[in-house]
């Protein structure tokens, strides 16, 4: 599972918006089920901010959400995200050269993943 969480940031607030960030990927990865995550800024807008986590599952993020240090220092964080859609479903990854994965989507009858 992917989170993607955008974040408009005013330049005078930057440096303790990424303060803020870094406490809260501590805090996220932390929790059981979580793969990887990144801060990124917009290259041609710079006080445009994206967080990305990655998760082993729905249920794994969801779980993360309920954690102590993650409501102390990623939740206050995560309020002030842009309101929109953040958590995807990973329906194909390349991982590799000519390596190509693509998974069945959970909502739909099967769930199951096969290799191409």
């Amino acid at each position: 599972m992917l989170v993607i969480t955008r974040f408009e940031v005013a330049d005078e607030a930057g440096e303790e918006f990424v303060g803020r960030a870094h406490a809260a990927l501590r805090a996220l990865g932390a929790c059981p089920g979580y793969v990887r995550g990144r801060l990124g800024r917009a290259v041609d807008e710079p006080g445009r901010w994206c967080l990305t986590t990655e998760w082993e599952s729905v249920g794994a993020y969801r779980r993360a959400l309920g954690a102590f240090d993650v409501k102390m220092h990623a939740t206050p964080l995560l309020a002030g995200a842009v309101d929109e859609a953040g958590a995807y479903e990973i329906l194909a990854a390349a991982d590799g050269p000519g390596e190509l994965t693509v998974a069945v989507s959970d909502r739909a009858p099967g769930g199951a993943s096969r290799s191409r």
